[in-house]
């Protein structure tokens, strides 16, 4: 018995760690990156330690959840290839979680003022990257009949001063994931909104002021949990709609 395998992008720190955390719980072997070599190689270990063999429907026991960590930037086509190399030395892959992101120009700057190359700079990091990387995974993706799972924020879909660069990105992405449901039905194609958090790319959307009053990233990831065990229909999805109950 094998492990299904999940690949997560910006996976050591923020929602992409807690996600990861919360699906090797479930059972998963993870395949993560990062820019930050030293930030993933922390949070590698901190996966690892934690275990998470999971159990099989049957009660069986699962192995014990792999991990493995390239360090690198997911814009670059090289890092990308890397990437789809170990999901093919991995023999599998069952979920891609595009989560790797940038908010783009901070302090958050009208749309009258917004830098072009610091708008095209959030375009490839937000939309053309985890296009291009899915594009290279889908035969794996297929061939399990996997799923590929989009974070996205309610600023692509809700009109927030200062967030027009960002907001116009995450709409981008989630019209190409709607599109690609579409177009991959055998596989499940999920876009959600985890909801405003406590994490390093919210701080600098509101640099200097306090956000301690978000959630931590950890508090959302049953939601997500839920929605990649239950296997629930391609769509958008927020977390808290997905929590689930007692949680």
């Amino acid at each position: 018995m094998t492990n299904p395998t999940a690949l997560i992008t910006g996976g050591s720190r923020g929602l992409g760690r807690a996600v990861a955390a919360g699906l090797a719980r479930a059972g998963f072997d993870l395949i993560i990156d990062a820019r930050d070599a030293a930030a993933l190689d922390a949070a590698a270990g901190a996966l690892r330690a934690a275990g998470g063999p999971g159990l099989a429907d049957s009660g069986a026991q699962r192995p014990q959840s792999t991990v493995t960590a390239l360090a690198g930037d997911v814009t670059q086509p090289a890092h990308r290839a890397a990437l789809a190399a170990a999901a093919q030395a991995a023999g599998r892959l069952d979920l891609l979680v595009n989560n790797a992101g940038t908010l783009g120009a901070s302090p958050l700057p009208a749309l009258a003022e917004y830098p072009p190359d610091e708008l095209r700079a959030a375009f490839e990091v937000n939309v053309i990257a985890p296009i291009a990387l899915t594009q290279l995974l889908l035969p794996l993706l297929r061939a399990n009949g996997g799923a590929v799972l989009n974070i996205t924020s309610d600023a692509a879909v809700e009109a927030y001063a200062g967030w027009g660069g960002y907001g116009a990105a995450k709409a981008a992405l989630e019209q190409a994931s709607n599109v690609l449901a579409a177009e991959e039905p055998a596989l499940r194609v999920w876009w959600a909104d985890p909801g405003d958090l406590r994490t390093d790319m919210h701080q600098l959307a509101f640099p200097g002021e306090d956000i301690s009053d978000r959630p931590e990233p950890e508090s959302v990831v049953p939601a997500f949990v839920r929605l990649v065990t239950e296997r629930l229909p391609s769509g958008r999805y927020r977390a808290s709609h997905l929590m689930p109950v007692g949680s």
